[in-house]
């Protein structure tokens, strides 16, 4: 039994406003075969098929203000309902307080400490690992979680050998944005078929695709549209390697953004959970964010208190 968690930053169900939402104007079709047949809305609504469950899923907390991603992020790995702890929003990267509660434990620490394996799939470039180290750059909450828990970060080294997926799952970004030529470049099924083959490695597997809220602060819809067809064919090829009683995998998000181009800010929406597994029952009637590491305790038999 192990759990590949697929983190996708910036996406919520918005109105059916194909002007503006890439989720409502465009052909998904393996995202729309885990909704039967439908586009990934707001009025969508639970859906179940034999193998997945789509839970449209609160991130807001009922706390004022646009949810972020320091927090969003937060909730999720540690099952807490942080904005509410703290009282606030923020984001992007952990505030203080934030980062005192992921220390108190999380998700990958709690895996650690009961003599399982857990990874941070996507890999980093050396500059990266050089602002972290040199104190420049803040971890994001899923980084400061995972390196909290003594795991390590990985590597171009890792990516070239194939033991890591690029934060946009090709590696094309490798080339035209940090010019490392020499990085493999695959295909979105390729990426999917990938990421099954390395969690199965891990009792607990988390990979962030953050660029899908990159564009959102863009607004640019025909990039939005290209960027979720390379992760329909992500999930086409997650569908055709994953062995359902092998364990579960679960898509979520921090807080809608690509779904509303009307304006560059993130929304209030509920974010699409999608659950792919013979255990999905697991999590039946999670409301919000933090519901879902509870259920991943289940999941994988992890005690706490």
């Amino acid at each position: 039994m192990h759990v590949l968690l697929i983190f996708l930053d910036g996406v919520g169900l918005g109105i059916d406003q194909p002007q503006a939402n890439p989720f409502a104007t465009a052909n998904f079709p393996t995202l729309h075969h885990l909704t039967n047949g439908q586009r990934w809305l707001h009025q969508t609504g639970l859906q179940q098929t034999n193998r997945s469950l789509f839970i449209p899923t609160d991130a807001t907390f009922n706390i004022p203000g646009r949810p972020q991603s320091g927090t969003g992020q937060a909730a999720i790995i540690t099952g807490r309902k942080i904005p509410q702890i703290i009282g606030e929003h923020y984001g992007p990267k952990p505030n203080a307080a934030t980062r005192d509660l992921i220390n108190q434990g999380t998700i990958f620490s709690e895996v650690i400490h009961a003599g399982k394996t857990a990874s941070l799939l996507e890999a980093y470039p050396p500059a990266w690992h050089q602002s972290i180290l040199s104190g420049k750059r803040l971890p994001s909450s899923y980084q400061q979680a995972a390196l909290q828990a003594g795991i390590p970060l990985l590597t171009a080294d890792d990516l070239r050998n194939g033991n890591a997926i690029s934060g946009d799952w090709t590696g094309e970004g490798w080339h035209t944005e940090l010019n490392y030529t020499d990085i493999p470049i695959i295909t979105g099924y390729q990426a999917g078929v990938r990421l099954v083959e390395l969690s199965r490695q891990y009792d607990f597997a988390f990979f962030p695709h953050w660029i899908t809220d990159v564009v959102g602060h863009r607004g640019d819809l025909n990039t939005s549209i290209q960027l979720i067809k390379t992760f329909d064919d992500v999930l086409r090829g997650i569908l055709d390697t994953w062995q359902d009683d092998e364990g579960v995998v679960i898509i979520t998000s921090d807080h809608g953004n690509i779904e509303d181009l009307s304006h560059r800010k993130h929304t209030k929406n509920h974010v699409p959970t999608v659950i792919i597994g013979k255990h999905k029952h697991i999590f039946d009637g999670i409301h919000d964010i933090a519901d879902i590491t509870p259920g991943i305790r289940q999941v994988l038999k992890i005690k706490t208190g």
